[in-house]
């Protein structure tokens, strides 16, 4: 968005120091003009658009991008306030994919300046070990590595989410189209410690889009029971009276808008889910 200039640079140089360096570098300005890179050793290719289409439209934006060069086999996006302090990550995440022909997406450990990890960004219910790595039913959005093969037949990150939760949609498509989702901790982010309500229309977008996760993907059963078990997690949780009205608003969008085309996962996909420890109902 314009606003981490010396944020890029640092995260470029980081990409820049990997040992296996990358077939190409996009960078989006998301609603603000881009400067230039002369100093990063290989060609980056700028987008800038008009208006900030949110972390979907901009990610979506980067995927078609590559997509045009038709030499990518893995896009790995990472949080412009990110930084690879590992030298091999990229070798890593390509002998994983190499590997496993049906790796879908890789999600990185993310761990702060002192190398701890918050519990939210540990892609399971029991968050207390973020060094814990296997298949998962959600991933990480600030640094992840994403099958070309599969978005070609999945189809890339939900526009109309804007801002959360659009990692869980992308990562329910994949699984019911048999892709696996793997948290790979050994793959680490630098990022600073930060709260997601920092953004100001988090609640409502959390809630909105909660709402269309499960009109979009869950069988009408789940439907329900998913929507209570996250409206008394909220209940519980938020301490701020804003917030509260925030989220029922987007909760009432969400139930009264349009949330996109619908197409119910399998129920083979649910008990998958429900072996991999996360169930489709929390």
């Amino acid at each position: 968005m314009g606003n981490r200039p010396r944020e890029v640079a640092a995260l470029l140089e980081s990409v820049a120091k990997q040992d296996v360096p990358p077939a190409r570098v996009v960078v989006v300005g998301n609603g603000s003009p881009l400067p230039e890179f002369p100093e990063f050793p290989a060609e980056v290719t700028t987008v800038e658009l008009a208006e900030n289409l949110g972390v979907s439209g901009g990610r979506n934006v980067a995927w078609r991008r590559l997509r045009e060069f038709g030499d990518v086999d893995v896009v790995v996006d990472l949080d412009d306030d990110g930084l690879l302090v590992d030298a091999d990550v990229f070798r890593r995440v390509r002998d994983l994919y190499a590997d496993d022909p049906r790796l879908g997406i890789v999600s990185f450990r993310i761990a702060d300046e002192t190398g701890e990890t918050q519990r939210r960004h540990v892609p399971r219910l029991r968050a207390s070990d973020p060094m814990r790595g296997g298949e998962v039913t959600t991933f990480l959005g600030g640094a992840h590595g994403l099958s070309m093969a599969m978005l070609e037949q999945i189809g890339g990150w939900p526009d109309e989410f804007f801002f959360t939760h659009e990692e869980t949609d992308l990562a329910w498509r994949a699984l019911d189209a048999r892709w696996k989702v793997v948290y790979a901790p050994e793959l680490l982010l630098q990022h600073p410690r930060t709260s997601p309500a920092r953004h100001a229309v988090y609640h409502r977008m959390t809630a909105r889009n909660r709402v269309w996760l499960a009109r979009r993907h869950l069988p009408l059963p789940l439907v329900p029971l998913y929507l209570a078990t996250w409206t008394l997690l909220t209940l519980a949780r938020t301490r701020s009276l804003a917030g509260l009205r925030a989220w029922a608003g987007g909760f009432l969008e969400g139930l009264r808008t349009n949330c996109g085309r619908r197409r119910p996962m399998r129920w083979r996909t649910v008990w998958h889910m429900t072996k991999l420890g996360r169930p489709p109902i929390i």
